[in-house]
C-alpha cells in the first residue's frame, strides 16, 4: 500500500469517526464515555495523518 493510499484510508476513517461523534452528540442516550472514546480515536487518527503527511 502506498503512502498516499494509506493517508486516504486514514482520512476516510477520520471522517467516519467525525460522523459517529456528531450522531452520538445528537442522541442523549449515548453515554459520555463512549463519545469521549470516539473523540480519542479521532484525535489519534488526526495525529497519525499529520505525522505521515510531514514525512511525505
Amino acid at each position: 500500500m502506498s503512502l498516499s493510499s494509506h493517508l486516504e484510508e486514514l482520512r476516510k476513517k477520520h471522517e467516519t469517526l467525525s460522523d459517529q461523534v456528531e450522531d452520538a452528540l445528537q442522541h442523549p442516550s449515548m453515554d459520555a464515555l463512549s463519545i469521549t472514546e470516539l473523540k480519542k480515536q479521532k484525535l489519534r487518527l488526526k495525529e497519525e495523518i499529520q505525522r505521515l503527511s510531514a514525512t511525505a
